[in-house]
Formats: structure tokens, sequence, C-alpha cells
């Protein structure tokens, strides 16, 4: 029994392997794997590469569970034969639908059912729809590696999220994004991407009418997602200390029950089984702060433009808490300050142009003039730092860590945590003393509290 089921998975990634490689179909693979879904009782709909998987959940909604997680490894005590057959043509139906993505023009439909799929593969893996592709709905990865001869997911997510950012790019490329755009009923079937924002941004000035209008629609839309998870990350970073020497604020949230009725157990009356309260107390939720300033710098080249679209949210988000003085410069071989706009990244994003070579000296031009008390201040400077000028701009960096500021280089902020940074300036920040933060936004995020202690 055990071989009948091994043959039975065999025949499924067999048939996944030719489907990936030549798109014609086997004919004896797709009779034999139409066998086998038969005889452990999942919907033939799985073989057909046409049909999304949301299409199928709808129609079979007890799949929805088997489909989540269904990448993340077993160990080898859990290993169930039978039910290593229906992972198996799970993992294929995703696969199949996500790196099967043919040739030629694509539709707005086409699109919107790619992405989905990749959303499922997303939970395949035990990550959150979006998380992988650098999107703003994040959340923990649950997959961990376990010693079965399965990959580890820990090593494997990272090399994920490239890849799916890479096909939905291609995709978009391949759609005639301005016609869908000019048609509301089409664009109103585009989910907001990383990949699809960076090509409307590129392309918003050659948009004009009911095109520019739901590309705008698109990018605040876009916006609010990845501004919502930010904002939540950056509450739930580390916070200052609470400043007692500020009254506690007088509101019933601020109350602290506890409290209160243990400094006023001396008015309990045993007769009347009554607590009388003489005074309320209150939780203090001032925090010490000082005043504040946030110099943001980011590469807006063609390399960067997930970074320059996090970023851009971030400093809004920073912008709006008390005393944190917050500017944000973005370049490529032309600096532009984009400080009066940085509380709406909807308005900063659309004045961006994104592509072009590098020069971080114009940017580090406007960048010194604004660093007037370089204890009380922040520079965080986000590019992948192939520059024109590297010895020139080090210096201006090194100088700038040298008069007490506190300089942050950046090479990501991701949602995945990807990204190359020129080796010549890691080696020299590391030998600075200010190493260069890369990986997921949340380490920035982090890095700017603990300086701000907001």
């Amino acid at each position: 029994m055990t071989d009948a089921q091994e043959n039975r998975r065999q025949v499924l990634y067999w048939r996944l392997l030719s489907r990936l490689f030549d798109h014609e179909e086997q004919s004896t693979l797709e009779s034999a794997s139409l066998a086998v879904l038969q005889d452990i009782g999942l919907p033939p709909a799985l073989l057909d590469q046409q049909a999304g998987v949301d299409s199928i959940v709808q129609r079979h909604p007890e799949l929805a569970a088997e489909f989540d997680g269904v990448m993340v490894p077993r160990s080898d005590e859990d290993r169930d034969r039978s039910a290593e057959v229906r992972r198996a043509a799970l993992v294929s139906k995703v696969l199949l639908n996500v790196y099967g993505t043919g040739s030629g023009n694509v539709s707005a439909a086409q699109l919107a059912r790619w992405q989905s799929d990749a959303g499922w593969l997303e939970r395949a893996l035990g990550c959150q729809p979006g998380q992988l592709r650098g999107g703003g709905r994040q959340a923990s990865q649950t997959g961990t590696g376990v010693d079965s001869g399965t990959p580890d997911l820990s090593t494997l997510i990272p090399q994920i999220g490239p890849e799916l950012g890479a096909l939905e790019a291609d995709l978009v490329k391949r759609m005639r994004l301005r016609e869908v755009l000019a048609d509301p009923a089409l664009a109103a079937q585009l989910t907001p991407s990383m990949s699809l924002i960076e090509q409307l941004l590129r392309d918003k000035d050659n948009l004009s009418g009911v095109a520019l209008a739901n590309a705008k629609s698109l990018i605040r839309r876009f916006v609010d997602e990845v501004a919502e998870v930010l904002r939540t990350q950056v509450q739930k970073a580390t916070a200052g200390a609470l400043d007692r020497s500020v009254p506690p604020k007088r509101v019933f949230r601020n109350l602290d029950l506890d409290r209160t009725i243990w400094k006023n157990l001396t008015n309990w009356s045993p007769e009347e089984e009554r607590l009388y309260v003489d005074r309320l107390y209150y939780r203090h939720t001032a925090r010490k702060t000082t005043p504040q300033r946030l110099i943001a710098v980011v590469d807006q080249s063609g390399s960067m433009v997930d970074s320059m679209v996090n970023c851009t949210i971030l400093a809004s988000i920073f912008a709006g808490l008390p005393k944190v003085d917050v500017h944000l410069i973005a370049y490529d071989t032309r600096a532009l300050d984009l400080t009066p706009w940085v509380a709406d990244p909807f308005e900063t994003l659309l004045r961006t142009k994104l592509g072009g070579g590098t020069d971080g000296t114009v940017a580090m031009a406007l960048t010194q003039p604004k660093i007037a008390e370089p204890r009380n201040t922040v520079v965080v400077w986000i590019s992948d730092f192939y520059e024109s000028h590297c010895e020139q701009l080090y210096e201006s960096m090194a100088a700038i860590h040298r008069s007490g500021a506190k300089f942050i280089p950046v090479g990501s902020v991701t949602s995945a945590g990807r990204g190359s940074v020129n080796p010549w300036f890691r080696e020299r920040f590391k030998d600075l003393g200010t190493p260069v933060l890369s990986g997921h936004i949340r380490k920035l995020v982090h890095e700017l509290k603990t300086f701000l202690t907001i």
C-alpha cells in the first residue's frame, strides 16, 4: 500500500514538472493524475490550470484548511503516505498556477487571479497573503524547517519573495496597463501591489482623465494598506520612559482601578457591604520626549522602488508623532526636498521620479544644512550605495557621524528583507561603527523608535 501511495505522489509531481517546463499537455500523465484524484476523492478541477484556487475553494470550502500550511515541512513521525498524496495534489495546483505564467498579453482578470493564487502559495508556506511579495499585508512566518528531508523554509522564504515579485512584475509589464486603467470595469479588477504601483508611478506622467484617476485610486489604496501595517509596528516598538512630572490625564481610559480600590480599602463598610471612594487614581501615560529631527534620505533610482514607497509612508507616520520634525529627501542624479508633503505619502509619491542613475552628493547638499542640532538629529540614508562619487559621499557621511548626529545607513526597507549593498560602502560603514542596517523594515522602525524615544 505504501508503494501505491508513493507511485501516486510521483505521478502528480511528474505532471507538475512536465507542465512547468512544457506547456503542452502530456496525455498519459494527465489521465494518470486524473485517476489519482478520483481515487483519493479530490476534485478534477485541481488539474485545470485555468481554474484559480479561489474558485476551487468556493466550490469545495473544506479544501481551504488543507491549502493552509500545506508546504510547511512535517516531521518523519507525522508522515502519512495517503496524506502526502493529497498534499502533492494541492501543492502541484498552487505551484503550477503561480509559476506557469505562460507568455503573451495578460488581462486584468488574469493578473487578479495570479495575485490571488500567489496569496494561496504564501498561505501554503505559512505566511499571510502579500507578505512575501513586499506588500502591506505582513505577518510573522509560521513555517519552520524540521529534519524530514524537506528544505528549511527559513532559508527558502527569503528566496521565494523576490521570485514572486519578479513574476508579478513580468505579468504587469505584459498587461496593456493604460488600456486597462482607461476602463473602470477592468481597473476595478486590479489589486494594488508593489509591482503594479511601480508601473503606475513610472507611467503616471503619460496618463490622463479616467486612466489617471484610476491609477491614483490604486496608489492610494496601496499606500493606506501599507500605512496601516507600519503604523501598528511603530506603535508596538519600544516607547520612551514615563514622564511622572506630568500629571496623569484624568480620563476614564487612564483610571487605575486596582490602585483606586487598594487605596480606598479603609473606607469599606461591612454593614452596607459598600466601598466609599474618596480619591480616584490614574495611570501616567505621558512619555519623556525631547524634540528630535529625523532626516530620511532615500535613493529613488530603479533598484530602490519598494524602499522609496515604504520609506515615504514610514516618514509620514513619524511626522504625525509629537515632537518629531521629519524631513524627506529623494534623489537619483538630482535631489528633491519632499518635506512640504511628508505628512501625505500619496502626494509625496506622486512627486517622485523613479529611475535614473545615482549621485548621493546632490542629496547630501540638501541634507547637511538641515542638521542644526546634531545630538538631536538622526539621518537615515536608504540606498544600495552603488554611487558615482563613492569617496566624496562617504567622507560627508562620516562627518555627519562624527558631529554627534546618529547616522543610520540602510540597505533595504522592503517587506521581504531583501536587497544588495555595495560591498565597498558596507565595509567602511562597519569600520566607522555604523553598520548597514538591512533586512525587514521592522528593524528600521525599532532603530528609529529607540533613538526618538517616543
